[in-house]
């Protein structure tokens, strides 16, 4: 049975077990004998999957593995979140993290930078467009890239300015 296959029928088993728990599976890999899935809360929540959640649906997911044995021999269930700086490997991944910024690794270049950052602007089922940070070589400020010419890519998590030391709260009303 192929990796593909193996993680097609995970697939069927979990994806009831996570939209229970209205999650979504954010992503779903078989490798090295490590199954990982990857689950957030849905397109527009506040907040990300807390460890209670995480512990509960490991529980939920592996009594359901075990009784419907889709994997072949001894693997390890992993069950995370994406995180702050989540991989972006499908175009849904980059479709649902739209308006933030990400940082991608090209393959192969020919002359151009291997590196780009930028705000994701728009994500179709082919390619990804950015708001570059640092306009390109030759002044262009948005740069198209095909999937196929992406090594790596991932979100990058813009801290805020931190309040200064000894600062007051300006948002609390003194009477």
């Amino acid at each position: 049975m192929t990796d593909n296959t193996t993680v097609e029928r995970v697939r069927a088993l979990v994806t009831p077990i996570v939209s229970d728990l209205h999650l979504d599976l954010y992503d779903l890999e078989f490798r090295g004998g490590t199954l990982r899935v990857t689950l957030d809360t849905p397109v527009g929540s506040d907040g990300g999957v807390d460890l209670e959640t995480i512990a509960l649906a490991t529980r939920l997911l592996s009594k359901e593995l075990d009784q419907h044995d889709p994997v072949p021999g001894h693997y390890t269930l992993e069950v995370t979140s994406p995180g702050l700086e989540r991989q972006l490997r499908t175009p849904e991944h980059f479709q649902r993290e739209i308006g933030k910024t990400v940082a991608v690794r090209l393959r192969d270049t020919a002359g151009d930078a291997r590196r780009v950052q930028g705000v994701l602007t728009a994500a179709t089922d082919t390619d990804a467009t950015l708001q570059l940070e640092q306009p390109g070589p030759d002044g262009t400020t948005e740069r198209t890239v095909a999937y196929s010419q992406i090594d790596r890519a991932r979100t990058v998590f813009v801290w805020g300015p931190t309040p200064k030391p000894g600062a007051r709260n300006t948002s609390r009303k003194e009477s």
